[in-house]
């Protein structure tokens, strides 16, 4: 079973219902459902994350919104790299890793320039944000 916390399920259901296509907050954005085992629960958890493409490999940012820690999916994709994607009606497999510098950097400028939200995410917290590069295994 999926566990999908109550703020995230009116995303996913539009996302699923509109072949990956959302409004409100991320209308107009690349976004991708990602699927991850729970680091301690080992379940299976799904949450939407904006994303970009760097050649055939998807790119999102463990933002938080700028919050002071990372996400919980963070920690899942570090326990656990082996993840699902679910982009526009495609779904696969992928393996996740962290981006290190200098790509970590030129990544995150990459979204910064699609998404300038994110921008303002890095000035807000101390810590360093980091990217996760999602290449699929198709």
């Amino acid at each position: 079973m999926s566990v999908v916390n109550e703020r995230n399920m009116k995303i996913v259901d539009e996302f699923r219902s509109n072949e990956g296509r959302v409004g409100g907050y991320f209308a107009g954005k690349t976004l991708l459902l990602l699927h991850t085992k729970g680091a301690k629960s080992q379940q299976e958890r799904i949450n939407p994350v904006a994303y970009i493409k760097d050649g055939s490999r998807f790119v999102v940012i463990a933002s938080k919104g700028g919050a002071p820690t990372h996400p919980d999916w963070y920690y899942n994709v570090l326990a656990h790299p082996l993840v699902t994607i679910e982009a526009g009606t495609e779904t696969f497999q992928a393996r996740a890793t962290v981006a290190e510098e200098p790509e970590r950097t030129r990544l995150y400028n990459q979204m910064v320039a699609v998404m300038p939200g994110f921008d303002d995410y890095r000035r807000k917290t101390a810590r360093v944000i980091p990217v996760i590069v999602l290449t699929p295994l198709k």
